[in-house]
């Protein structure tokens, strides 16, 4: 017979999802409403205008798509992009791959601009391929490659698409409310982001945000939108401004609650104090796990602070240490993805996870599990180096 599903309570410390704060998670079990009620309109403007914030900008066209941040990287190609298009697209890791594959699917042209997986994009490649190919339309990139856990240069990217007359599309799945996004600033024309990273919420939802200068693409496409469920100029009938909304799909209405209490607690926060706070636990962590004679992969300039990308030491079953970790600290840390895989560990400090307890708690659950398979690690020093990090 079947019975109630309860999982185990995990600390969850790799790539995605992060730990979901419990006040997103009363919120989600408040009572459900319709997704037309005069009182659920209300909390969606609410919900725009906190993700403009978050996302640093006045886009009018700023919503949560109802699916995963994958479903928001399809939704900007889908509507951006038809059939016979030229995009350069800048690939440093497994998600710059899909964004490759969008471009494909939909019948246009992928340009790649290949980078070594663990280093930030290199803008005079991209301005390279610009000159190259003058009649791209689109230049896109992933902003924090959650693959490899480095943050490439948004600002002078942007500008370099923008230069060339290009659209800008930035996947900033694992950056926002994490690191700096700046809409408004970078000049980008279309961002999309996950809540199950740095807003630690549900999975589910993908908000995103769109220029001006996107909109009147839109709309003045020649073809159709190949997916009617993501067509913008659809969902913008019911995420528009009033009181009155067409109905265009039931929206996951206590998904929602989630993302507005999300956006609540970055509000209280506030957006500089919260990329503070990440930078600072990365910084406690670098130094015990440093201490413990573990190397980062990415250069510290390009680093993405809230997911960090460490070196297996030498004759170390990764797969293994995961595993004792998951089994006998209830911890969860990501392994390497494709060039990568068998050879690092991605360690996430997103959101609600991102705190000193979970830093001291990783640092000494993988001292202990290294030492158990005799692993040539300093032991007894990692905790003394975190605690001095966060007293400097």
């Amino acid at each position: 017979m079947y019975q109630s599903f309860v999982p185990t309570l995990r600390t969850l410390m790799g790539p995605g999802p992060s730990d979901v704060n419990p006040r997103i998670l009363t919120a989600m079990a408040r009572p459900t409403i319709g997704h037309l009620d005069p009182e659920f309109i209300r909390m969606m403007d609410e919900i725009k205008g906190m993700l403009q914030y978050a996302f640093q900008t006045k886009n009018e066209l700023t919503l949560p798509v109802s699916a995963p941040g994958s479903a928001g990287m399809e939704t900007c190609f889908v509507n951006l992009m038809e059939p016979g298009d030229k995009v350069i697209v800048c690939q440093n890791g497994v998600f710059g791959g899909r964004m490759s594959e969008n471009v494909r699917r939909l019948g246009g042209e992928a340009v790649i601009v290949e980078q070594t997986w663990g280093r930030a994009i290199d803008p005079e490649q991209l301005e390279a391929a610009l000159r190259q190919h003058p009649d791209a339309k689109i230049v896109a990139f992933v902003h924090a490659e959650t693959s490899t856990g480095v943050q490439s240069d948004a600002q002078t990217l942007c500008a370099l698409a923008k230069a060339h007359d290009c659209l800008s599309i930035v996947d900033c799945v694992t950056s926002l409310g994490g690191t700096e996004v700046a809409l408004d600033a970078w000049g980008a024309d279309a961002a999309y982001s996950g809540t199950q990273k740095c807003l630690s919420c549900a999975p589910g939802l993908s908000p995103i945000s769109l220029s001006q200068r996107a909109v009147e693409t839109i709309k003045s496409r020649k073809t159709p939108v190949s997916s009617w469920f993501l067509d913008l100029n659809l969902v913008m009938g019911y995420w528009g401004e009033g009181q009155t909304r067409s109905y265009h799909h039931t929206a996951p209405v206590n998904a929602l609650y989630g993302l507005h209490e999300a956006l609540v607690v970055l509000h209280e926060e506030g957006l500089a104090s919260s990329w503070s706070r990440h930078a600072r636990n990365h910084n406690a962590l670098k130094a015990g796990l440093e201490a413990m004679g573990l190397t980062f992969v990415v250069p510290e300039a390009e680093r993405l602070p809230q997911l960090n990308l460490v070196s297996v030491p030498e004759g170390v079953d990764e797969a293994s240490v995961r595993k004792q970790l998951l089994q006998q600290y209830n911890l969860e840390i990501g392994a390497g993805l494709g060039s990568l895989a068998g050879r690092v560990w991605r360690i996430g400090l997103m959101g609600f996870a991102s705190n000193p307890k979970n830093v001291l708690f990783c640092v000494n659950a993988l001292e202990a599990v290294l030492s158990q398979y005799n692993a040539p690690i300093h032991r007894g020093v990692a905790t003394g180096a975190v605690q001095a990090a966060y007293k400097a």
